[in-house]
């Protein structure tokens, strides 16, 4: 006799880095449908300990999550929130229900997340779930090269947003026993909050869209590459696309929007371009997730092999003797922002100057980042490093960019507070002092500064024969070749 199968019959919305509701198509669909639905966070462990993995990133997850959630109070419902890996939670709840869809973005994220899927994709096939992923952004799975992805690109950003209606929602309750065993109170209790770094959540993340395109976008390409003008006239809303509390598409609506409403449409055509460079980079590691873990040109496997534990605790304590180097490294900790030319300028710094290779810093760098994206971090420090062999190799050079961007060294004064009584000239190079000057300002460099741990000029040139030598090799040039056809349009 067969058993009655008694469970019931549900759809979910699994979130991952997609967390608002506006323009959300998974849960648009997923409404559409009409069974009842239960919306999903987990927070997985194995994602918690990654080497790039800060309680920072967690921290806005879960405002973001309590945002959401107060959004949905007027419909009753709730995105539950469980801790624990994936397989382990679905497996659970199909002991009481009968899942027959399970909705959600396409995620490109880390190989973890990569071999998460596939082991899940796998999972649910075998217990009957279907699940249907949806584009996120401009990013195109399967693309085997960009022939045609720039006119994609424009054509799904141009589309309609896809609101879902929230108030076709059916809401369930959650077995209790199911939120006891993956509760994640304790993990979400050790994350406290810190007023030095950006809110999570969409309605965070509208109040600096609209602050933006209302004044602060006017000076956008005056000020990008300046470290303290920046934090005003950027955008800020990296983090909030990173972690899907606003779509690409949200932002090229709004910004669309507003060119009939100004004068001033040079600033926001410059930021219009880098939000095409945001799914460009993202695009890049759709399909090449090799990108987090080795050189994606060979040629330049066989450099910066020595391992120098000094130069890369000087440079992860802000202690290299460079101002504009430790202020950048200082601020990025306690801030969790900094511009995008002083990102590039701290890569630059380690594997040129320190000759250390990116991926002693990559891990590192992407926990201070509190906009950390997989798609355009990993792809951007290899660009940086000089590793890719089809772009520009660019050494920066940290005291002339100090002297361009930040001239009144009011940005080193203030992340260096040990340099605040020198002049400008000796705050962006303190080793100029003379004994004289140490005794005006009461200032003894090398003891309350540290001394340069490199000198700049010399390992400039040291980095730039070798690199440039390489990317001139046949063996390079192979390698540029097969990259190019993967990853920029055919002319």
């Amino acid at each position: 006799m067969l058993k009655l199968d008694t469970r019931e019959k549900v759809n979910i919305v699994w979130f991952k880095r997609d967390l608002r509701l506006a323009d959300h198509e998974p849960l648009r669909v997923a409404l559409e449908d009409g069974l009842p639905l239960l919306m999903v966070y987990i927070f997985e462990p194995s994602l918690l300990n990654a080497p790039y993995s800060d309680n920072r990133h967690w921290r806005f997850v879960w405002e973001s999550l309590d945002d959401i959630n107060s959004r949905l109070l007027p419909y009753h419902s709730k995105i539950h929130v469980f801790y624990g890996e994936v397989k382990d939670v679905f497996s659970a709840l199909l002991q009481y229900y009968d899942i027959k869809n399970v909705y959600s973005h396409q995620e490109t994220g880390t190989w973890l997340t990569f071999q998460r899927d596939i082991q899940i994709k796998k999972f649910f096939k075998d217990v009957g779930i279907k699940w249907k992923e949806f584009q996120n952004n401009a990013v195109i799975r399967g693309l085997q090269n960009r022939e045609t992805w720039e006119a994609r690109r424009l054509e799904f950003l141009s589309a309609p947003l896809q609101n879902p209606p929230l108030e076709r929602i059916k809401s369930i309750e959650i077995k209790t026993d199911i939120l006891q065993i993956f509760s994640a109170n304790r993990f979400i209790e050790t994350l406290g909050s810190n007023n030095k770094m950006q809110k999570g959540g969409e309605t965070k993340a509208l109040d600096v869209l609209n602050s933006f395109l209302k004044s602060r976008y006017k000076g956008y390409l005056r000020n990008i590459s300046k470290p303290n003008e920046s934090r005003q006239h950027c955008s800020r809303l990296s983090p909030y696309l990173s972690w899907g509390n606003l779509s690409v598409r949200q932002v090229y609506h709004a910004v669309r929007n507003h060119y009939s409403k100004t004068s001033n449409k040079r600033d926001l055509q410059a930021f219009e371009s880098r939000l095409a460079w945001h799914c460009h980079f993202i695009q890049k590691f759709e399909t090449e997730p090799e990108y987090e873990f080795k050189n994606i040109n060979a040629a330049f496997d066989n450099i910066r092999l020595d391992r120098n534990g000094e130069y890369l605790n000087a440079w992860k304590e802000g202690l290299t003797g460079y101002p504009l180097v430790d202020a950048c490294m200082r601020c990025v900790k306690e801030t969790g922002y900094i511009n995008f030319r002083m990102r590039a300028m701290l890569i630059s710094f380690l594997t040129h100057h320190l000759w250390l290779d990116w991926r002693e810093g990559a891990d590192f760098l992407a926990r201070q980042f509190l906009d950390f994206e997989p798609g355009i971090h990993f792809p951007q420090v290899q660009m940086q490093a000089g590793t890719t062999g089809i772009n520009t190799i660019r050494i920066y050079n940290p005291v002339k960019q100090a002297m361009e961007n930040d001239s009144q060294a009011e940005f080193i004064k203030e992340w260096v507070p040990e340099l605040s009584n020198l002049p400008p000239s000796l705050a962006i190079q303190p080793w100029k002092i003379t004994p004289m000057e140490e005794v005006i300002y009461n200032f003894k460099y090398g003891v309350d500064y540290p001394q340069r741990i490199v000198d700049c000029e010399e390992t400039y040139k040291h980095a730039s024969k070798i690199l440039w030598d390489i990317k001139k090799s046949e063996e390079s040039k192979t390698e540029a070749k097969k990259i190019l056809q993967r990853h920029v349009k055919s002319r």
